[in-house]
C-alpha cells in the first residue's frame, strides 16, 4: 500500500470542510524584467491583495500564512494591516526554492487543520467560487486542484524540426490553489526535499507518494503572472476589462 493510501484512509468529517492556505510570494519575479510583480499597483491596490481577498471572502478558510522573502516583511505586513485581512495570521520567512518555501509554510498552520491549500502570490484572478469546490473536492478525495484543458496544437520538437503533433484530448494545464489533506502535503514535501527530488508543483510531490489528485473545472483567467505580458492580461480581468 502507497503512503498517500494509508495516509487517505483518515475518516473525513461530515462537518463543512475548513482549509488552511499558504499563499507563495517569495519568487524573485526575474521574468518580469525585475519588477515585483506582486506590488504592482491595478487600480491603486498591489497583485497581492487581489490574492489574499479571494480567500479572505471564503468561509471555508480558516487561516492564511504568507511565505516570502524578509524583505518584504514590513511590506505585507503593512499591506495586511491597512486593509484588516483578518484571516492573514503569519507571515514567515520562505527557502531557496519554491518547494521549501511551501514546505515551511505547511508546517507554519494550526496541528489540527485538516485541509491545506497552496496558492501562487501571483494569481491574484482566482475567485472564491473556484476556491470552495476545490476545497470540497479535496475534503472527499484527499487531493484536489483546478484545470484547464489544453487548447493550442502542442509540438514534439528536437533542433528546430517538429518531430511529433502530441495529442491533446488528455491534457490539462493545472493551476492553484492545489489543496491536499494536511497529512498528505506534509508527508509528500517531505519525501521530497528528503531525497532531493525537483518537482514543478506540489501535485507532483503528491504523485510521487502514489497519491492520485482529482481536478475540477478551472478557469482561463485565473493565470500566474511571470512576464510583463502577463499582467496586461491580468489588469484587464481585474478592472473588468476582460471578464472573468
Amino acid at each position: 500500500m502507497s503512503m498517500f493510501n494509508k495516509l487517505s484512509k483518515i475518516t473525513v468529517s461530515r462537518k463543512p470542510p475548513t482549509c488552511s492556505v499558504v499563499i507563495v510570494a517569495a519568487g524573485l519575479s526575474q521574468r518580469c524584467k525585475g519588477e515585483d510583480k506582486l506590488a504592482f499597483l491595478i487600480d491603486n491596490k498591489p497583485v497581492l491583495a487581489y490574492t489574499i481577498e479571494a480567500f479572505e471572502k471564503s468561509q471555508l478558510v480558516t487561516e492564511i500564512i504568507i511565505v516570502t522573502t524578509e524583505d518584504k516583511f514590513e511590506q505585507i505586513g503593512s499591506l495586511c494591516k491597512k486593509s484588516n485581512y483578518k484571516k492573514v495570521v503569519k507571515i514567515i520567512k520562505g527557502g531557496e526554492t519554491r518547494t521549501l518555501s511551501v514546505l515551511n509554510g505547511v508546517f507554519e498552520v494550526k496541528k489540527k487543520a485538516s485541509l491545506i491549500a497552496i496558492h501562487d502570490g501571483a494569481r491574484p484572478c482566482i475567485e472564491t467560487e473556484l476556491i470552495d469546490k476545490t476545497i470540497k473536492k479535496a475534503a472527499k478525495t484527499g487531493a484536489a486542484a483546478p484545470a484547464v484543458k489544453v487548447s493550442p496544437t502542442i509540438k514534439h520538437v528536437q533542433g528546430d524540426v517538429i518531430t511529433e503533433t502530441v495529442d491533446r484530448e488528455d491534457l490539462y494545464e493545472i493551476q492553484t490553489p492545489q489543496i491536499f489533506r494536511a497529512e498528505i502535503i506534509k508527508a509528500a514535501l517531505v519525501n521530497v526535499v528528503k531525497k532531493s527530488l525537483i518537482v514543478t508543483d506540489d501535485c507532483q510531490a503528491v504523485e510521487i507518494i502514489g497519491g492520485s489528485v482529482h481536478i475540477v473545472e478551472g478557469a482561463h483567467s485565473n493565470i500566474k503572472i511571470t512576464t510583463p505580458e502577463d499582467m496586461v492580461f491580468v489588469k484587464e480581468i481585474l478592472t473588468g476589462g476582460g471578464g472573468k
